[in-house]
């Protein structure tokens, strides 16, 4: 395909597969109405909208149109007691919903999953989505797995989980959009200081959103996508911390003491009582007319609860997981019915989808360290159409310090996630999603030529064969990530795309280039993630560069491996194959530590102008033991690479067997890894740390192999400008090609700082 249709391919645009319609069910508000249709319009799609904003309603009329268009029925799958809910809603808006057996629409729980015949059903809701967070669960795996043919798709929740937009990848992939390790890919970096977290990659925020946004809504309230905010504000909420002094801990000398996820469990048992006193007092206070829901953590608090508060004469129900389906959805639904005073339950039974708007008090008698869970537990009377303001109390312990410091930190998370969204979302709607490459003037003088913008449409401006030599590193594949252009190399979702990609540029690589003249390219094996692909192993990158270069019939000349430190490696990555306890746990899982490589490849045909060896300044020669006599500075730098032609440094050994075995051997021991060029001005506020500019040291080896003085070095990813520098240093010319715009403007300054070195005067 042409290279334009190859990018368009990567943009991941979704196919919308839905219908148009206009007549919609008259109850629902403006908003809703924009919603669905939308919905509708995308035939899969995911409605994130907060409590109270009538996702029931917009799923029931979603689910209605679909069945209409279709002919087939459509399955609802909801939480325990929320599906008699559904129901009920449905019968308020002329909707007729069935449970699981007959008739168009249906509903049962999730519990049932297995018990469901999919193929009958031409589209399915979630409600309550996040049941897709975990990335293990069964649910998410099952429902991904079965619902893979099905035509139409909804997904609602009032958030996805707050803190985590990796959840928002699970929700992608049911959605026939994207898979998760490709989200992960694509906009997520693994922090190799903790091998259990992704986080998004500080460049990419702004893309995953916007991402995001052209398969799915998010709101806070109508306000937010341009709808009139009428009849949707939220009551008052007062959040009350209310700590319980436990004294000294026994064998401790102060209090205070922080708990972690470890010892939470601990600390709730040791403090229970005091906490149960403290939830009965409040109980008291609240007076014997208001309904309350009091959220446990533990089954024996929540026991116990329930004897303290029985006895004291209070109207009370304690729905446990251990609770038959029948009693579980009796209680959960009587208490909204306002059958007794005080429901007692945990988070995890009744956070999600149950509509408690006749309660306005609630008491969390344990807190730990989930804000999802604690959020959405609040939401179940904090809600659009309370109409009173609601009440929240927060019982911790002088033990617990840190656990309200957690989840304020990740309140401010979820704010920042829902801005990011609405401002995505905004975007979206208006037609602003599509980014392009902002192509600045280039800068050309007498000695080198800039060009900002994709190598792969840059270097067609080039002539055919005019370039002399080539040395650069590409981006490697989904390891490192520099921009969030799709021209970007390294903006993929795999190997397989990366090299597709490539493909485009090595073709103009042989085309530039001169016959019987070599290109340099520096890469490396990469280690795979047992958490991506299911193993820990090495992946061949090296080989894959290497069939590019061999399909456009241009052989490899030379491959030179680069000697890197393992010990400084398994510092820097924490792989577990370079973990020196793996001596004494399990060898097998020992590897060795991954060198750099650099293959030079040879277009075929013969050099017209042999490459001589004639700069003395260049061929220093230092043996391994005495590495560390390197200069320290730049001017020691200078110094030792010549750069005063007055300087009769070693000029002895300029054609010594010593110089021709240093750069003769297969290995280069030598090579600084800490030897480059200053880079940290280049690097934007969201820049991810793999900025990774290429040894000075090496580029000068390869630059004096393989050219001579005058001629041109072309790197097709320029950087910051490393070779380019480096080529102007040696008496070369240099063109360099570069995307990002923060790299394209120290690349200019790295250039113009080598010619003020030569002491060349450049009016710019």
């Amino acid at each position: 395909m042409e290279y334009t249709e190859f990018l368009e391919t990567k943009q991941k645009s979704i196919i919308k597969s839905g219908f148009d319609i206009d007549n919609l069910n008259k109850h629902l508000f403006p908003f809703q109405k924009f919603i669905v249709k939308k919905a509708l319009k995308q035939g899969k799609y995911a409605i994130f909208s907060d409590t109270g904003t009538g996702k029931t309603i917009m799923q029931l009329e979603w689910a209605n149109q679909v069945s209409k268009f279709t002919k087939k029925p459509i399955l609802i799958l909801a939480p325990l007691a929320v599906a008699e809910q559904t129901i009920g809603e449905g019968m308020k808006f002329n909707i007729k919903v069935n449970y699981y057996g007959s008739g168009n629409i249906q509903i049962t729980n999730y519990e049932q999953i297995n018990n469901i015949d999919f193929t009958i059903f031409s589209g399915i809701v979630l409600d309550e989505s996040s049941i897709l967070k975990n990335e293990t669960g069964k649910y998410r795996n099952y429902l991904i797995e079965t619902c893979k043919n099905t035509p139409y798709k909804l997904a609602c929740t009032a958030t996805p989980s707050p803190n985590d937009p990796m959840e928002l990848g699970n929700h992608s992939e049911f959605l026939d959009v994207m898979d998760y390790s490709e989200m992960l890919a694509m906009f997520f970096v693994h922090d190799s200081d903790n091998t259990s977290q992704w986080r998004l990659k500080g460049h990419a925020i702004d893309k995953f959103y916007e991402f995001v946004s052209q398969w799915a809504i998010m709101l806070m309230k109508p306000e937010d996508i341009g709808f009139s905010q009428s009849g949707f504000d939220l009551p008052k909420l007062n959040l009350h911390e209310i700590q319980v002094n436990t004294g000294l801990p026994e064998g401790f000398l102060f209090g205070g003491t922080a708990v972690n996820a470890t010892d939470f469990n601990r600390s709730l048992r040791n403090t229970e009582s005091l906490r149960i006193n403290e939830v009965t007092t409040l109980v008291e206070k609240i007076g014997k007319s208001d309904q309350i829901i009091i959220w446990c953590k533990q089954n024996q608090e929540s026991d116990n609860l329930y004897k303290a508060l029985s006895k004291l004469g209070y109207d009370c129900r304690n729905v446990k997981g251990s609770d038959n389906q029948e009693k579980k959805r009796n209680d959960l639904l009587g208490f909204a019915h306002n059958e007794f005073r005080i429901l007692i339950t945990k988070a995890k039974i009744a956070q999600f989808g149950m509509n408690y708007q006749n309660c306005h008090y609630q008491i969390f008698a344990s807190i730990d360290f989930s804000f999802e869970s604690t959020y959405q537990a609040i939401r179940r009377s904090w809600r659009f159409k309370q109409d009173k303001e609601v009440n929240i109390y927060l019982i911790t312990t002088d033990r617990m310090i840190n656990i309200m410091i957690t989840f304020d930190k990740k309140q401010k998370q979820f704010k920042a996630m829902q801005e990011q969204m609405t401002k995505a979302v905004n975007k979206n709607l208006k037609g602003e999603i599509t980014e392009s490459v902002d192509v600045s003037e280039d800068v050309k003088t007498e000695f080198y030529h800039l060009m900002k913008g994709d190598c792969v449409q840059r270097i067609k401006e080039l002539e055919n064969s005019s370039i002399d030599f080539m040395v650069f590193s590409p981006p490697f594949a989904d390891l490192y990530t520099y921009s969030n252009y799709v021209e970007d190399m390294g903006n993929v979702n795999g190997y397989e795309e990366f090299i597709k990609h490539f493909k485009y540029l090595v073709t103009e690589i042989k085309r530039v280039l001169k016959t019987g003249r070599l290109c340099a390219v520096h890469c490396m094996d990469l280690p795979t993630l047992k958490s991506r692909i299911g193993y820990n192993g090495i992946n061949r990158f090296s080989s894959y560069i290497a069939d590019c270069f061999e399909h456009e019939d241009m052989y490899l000349h030379s491959e030179f491996t680069i000697w890197k430190d393992p010990l400084l490696a398994a510092t820097r990555t924490k792989a577990i194959g370079l973990a020196h306890r793996q001596v004494v746990k399990d060898m097998s899982m020992i590897r060795t530590g991954l060198a750099d490589k650099v293959m030079v490849f040879k277009k075929k045909g013969e050099n017209k102008e042999p490459i001589q060896l004639k700069d003395k300044r260049f061929t220093s020669y230092i043996p391994m033991h005495n590495l560390d006599k390197f200069p320290k500075t730049i001017e020691g730098f200078n110094e030792f690479y010549g750069y005063n032609p007055d300087s009769d440094y070693n000029k002895n050994e300029q054609f010594s067997h010593m110089i021709w075995q240093r750069y003769a051997s297969p290995v280069w021991m030598d090579i600084r890894q800490t030897d480059v060029l200053q880079y940290t001005t280049a690097r934007g506020k969201n820049d991810e740390k793999h900025i990774c500019p290429l040894q000075l040291g090496l580029i000068r080896r390869l630059i004096l192999l393989y050219s001579n003085e005058g001629e041109i070095v072309l790197s097709p990813f320029g950087g910051i400008g490393s070779e380019g520098y480096t080529a102007l240093l040696m008496g070369r010319r240099s063109i360099s090609i570069e995307l990002k715009d923060s790299y394209f403007i120290q690349n200019i300054r790295n250039h113009r700082s080598a010619i003020e070195q030569l002491g060349q005067q450049v009016l710019f």
